[in-house]
């Protein structure tokens, strides 16, 4: 790709090693210096006068340590007279606020996206937002990737003909929806509800479970609460099989560990949008990548 340059920062190297590998291009270096007082400088070390720029950056912890380096990185470039900067964020972690649902509460989502466009961040490319509306906080174009290709690629070597695909609530619905088409199976949603203390509770789920074959989807997993109350509400219908699957694998404090250990989950798969947490790694868990997807999304913006 002529005047295409690719740099990536300390959130994920290896995804940005993946896409530049699908681009056939090689990274671009960028030095990062942390000063005395805690203060960051980023240097990149390729010309970017009148080029396609492009930032690899997921927001994973240290989020904000991620967030901060990926703003100096677009300043930089746009100081080196980019001809246009995108940020690549497959995980855009801020999404989740995404509304004002108490008193005097900030809006990370749409400060954010602030932030990037006063960075000089351009254009984004994303993968699964946690809320549609997100869309609505950025003023400058954003492509909102999903990996529902991916999941249907792993999944239909199994017998599809009984299978369900279970939302654990209604706001991933339309998604659910979506994917449960491409499968051709039937769709479930979970009424959920959460507390203030951060207790999550699902009442009931509504669709066809019993005897069949459900995969959860869902959009992220951290702590896991609500997919592991969902399997409590699913066990209650007698699923035949039960398979997780969810576009960002956070996996905090053990999530991960849980969830293998329940007997009845087949398997976990989860894409590449985040790197996996340290530590050992279960025999269900599968990991598809994303990168090629990035990668053609990335030439089609690059070529117009």
């Amino acid at each position: 790709m002529q005047d295409m340059a690719v740099f990536g920062g300390r959130a994920h190297p290896e995804l940005t090693k993946e896409i530049c590998a699908e681009l056939g291009l090689a990274p671009s270096q960028v030095t990062l210096t942390r000063f005395a007082n805690d203060c960051l400088q980023v240097q990149l070390d390729q010309d970017c006068r009148e080029r396609d720029v492009y930032l690899v950056q997921p927001l994973t912890a240290p989020v904000q340590e991620h967030l901060v380096e990926l703003l100096l990185m677009s300043d930089a470039a746009r100081a080196a007279s980019a001809a246009r900067i995108t940020a690549v964020v497959p995980h855009y972690s801020y999404a989740r606020s995404d509304k004002r649902d108490g008193p005097q509460i900030s809006l990370g989502g749409r400060l954010v996206a602030d932030l990037l466009k006063t960075a000089g961040v351009e254009h984004v490319l994303t993968m699964t937002l946690h809320s549609p509306q997100v869309n609505g906080f950025f003023s400058m174009p954003v492509d909102n990737l999903n990996a529902l290709r991916e999941f249907a690629g792993h999944l239909r070597r199994y017998d599809l003909s009984q299978t369900t695909v279970v939302s654990p609530d209604l706001g991933n619905a339309k998604e659910a929806d979506a994917f449960a088409r491409m499968l051709e199976a039937e769709v479930a949603f979970g009424v959920k509800q959460r507390f203030a203390d951060g207790r999550v509770s699902i009442s009931h789920v509504i669709g066809p479970v019993a005897g069949r074959d459900a995969i959860v989807l869902d959009d992220e997993i951290a702590k896991g609460s609500t997919v592991l109350e969902l399997l409590d509400r699913l066990r209650e219908l007698g699923p035949r099989s039960i398979r997780v699957a969810c576009t960002h694998g956070l996996f905090s404090n053990g999530s991960l560990q849980t969830l293998a250990e329940q007997e009845d989950v087949l398997e976990i798969v989860c894409t590449n949008t985040v790197p996996l947490p340290a530590g050992p790694v279960p025999d269900k868990l599968r990991v598809l990548s994303v990168a090629p997807a990035f990668a053609r999304a990335m030439a089609r913006i690059h070529r117009g």
